[in-house]
């Protein structure tokens, strides 16, 4: 639950941005850590080898996207 209530804050801040694409890089940056946040719990306190292997695979695919969104932002945020 805690990991949900850091994301929502973070993800409507980042929507903020008066451009639509920055808003949803920032939105997606969130939203992704929250992905995060909350396999990181699973891999921490479930007892299931499946769940926790897909905990992992999230971790892994958000952090790889988190890098290109910031990339992107980079790149393009004006």
């Amino acid at each position: 639950m805690a990991a949900m209530m850091k994301m929502h804050p973070a993800m409507m801040q980042g929507m903020m941005a008066k451009d639509p694409d920055v808003a949803f890089a920032c939105g997606m940056i969130a939203h992704h850590q929250g992905a995060i946040d909350m396999a990181e719990v699973e891999l921490k306190y479930g007892d299931n080898d499946e769940a926790k292997k897909m905990a992992q695979t999230t971790i892994d695919a958000q952090t790889k996207e988190i890098g290109e969104f910031k990339q992107w932002l980079e790149t393009n945020a004006k």
